[in-house]
């Protein structure tokens, strides 16, 4: 045990963090009611994380987000993130059973990333590996099956962050009145196709994956376009996905699961 009482800066700021973690975009007024940190101390404190580039300023008045910088506070810690630690095996399984790749994806800094794949699991792969390939939000299935399902506000931080993404894939927001009756098809049907005009030798379906909180994340399935349609490819394995989205969410909420584990 300690020997002298906690820095109470230290252990404010530590909090501050933990539960600008919990939300893409929090209000000074959400994490008062949180931290119950006082407001003038939360604003300093946001403010020197703003400055050291740890925090910055969310797409409405008020809001506050991490940065990619914060990664850099765990890049000390080897042990395998629990979403992916949950999720891996269950991906396993639906590649042993049906030979095609699956994937897991996480939005970061305006794109979906790969973080776990089944590909060297699978015989029907098109890819030696996918692992941290960035997808574009707009035309993936692993992208779109995330902001599809995330909400406003971190639907709109993460269009703003992937309109300055130089990548060609992301033209789909100069229609945005297009693009939000994609995302509002893909929220009634449950699940995301990829464009077909993307990389037409392949066909992806994607659904998102929830925890307590939130959406957290993607799954998708892959196979090869000559071997079956959107509509084949949706009877054989959505039903596949959602359990594994299910299951995942029931992990992920059990008791003793903190944030962030």
């Amino acid at each position: 045990m300690p020997s002298f009482p906690p820095v109470e800066a230290v252990v404010r700021a530590v909090t501050l963090l933990e539960c600008l973690n919990r939300h893409p975009v929090s209000s000074i007024a959400q994490l008062h009611f949180q931290t119950e940190i006082p407001k003038p101390s939360l604003v300093r404190l946001l403010q020197t994380l703003e400055g050291m580039g740890y925090v910055r300023r969310g797409p409405k008045a008020g809001g506050y987000m991490l940065t990619s910088k914060v990664q850099l506070l765990a890049c000390g810690y080897h042990s395998q993130p629990r979403l992916v630690e949950v999720v891996a095996p269950l991906l396993d399984a639906v590649t042993e059973a049906i030979k095609w790749p699956a994937a897991l994806a996480v939005p970061s800094n305006g794109a979906a990333v790969i973080c776990y794949s089944t590909i060297p699991n699978s015989p029907l792969a098109l890819l030696h590996n996918s692992i941290d390939m960035r997808l574009s939000l707009f035309t993936r299935a692993l992208g779109r099956a995330y902001l599809a399902f995330c909400d406003d506000d971190e639907r709109e931080a993460l269009i703003s962050m992937a309109d300055v993404v130089d990548n060609p894939e992301n033209a789909a927001l100069q229609d945005r009145r297009s693009l939000d009756a994609t995302l509002e098809m893909i929220r009634r049907q449950g699940y995301a196709l990829r464009d077909p005009k993307v990389r037409p030798v392949s066909k992806t379906v994607a659904v998102p994956l929830f925890d307590g909180q939130g959406v957290v994340g993607s799954i998708g399935i892959t196979w090869f376009t000559s071997t079956m349609s959107d509509e084949e490819g949706v009877k054989r394995y959505l039903g596949l996905l959602q359990d594994v989205a299910a299951e995942a969410k029931a992990a992920l909420t059990a008791p003793g699961q903190s944030d962030g584990a």
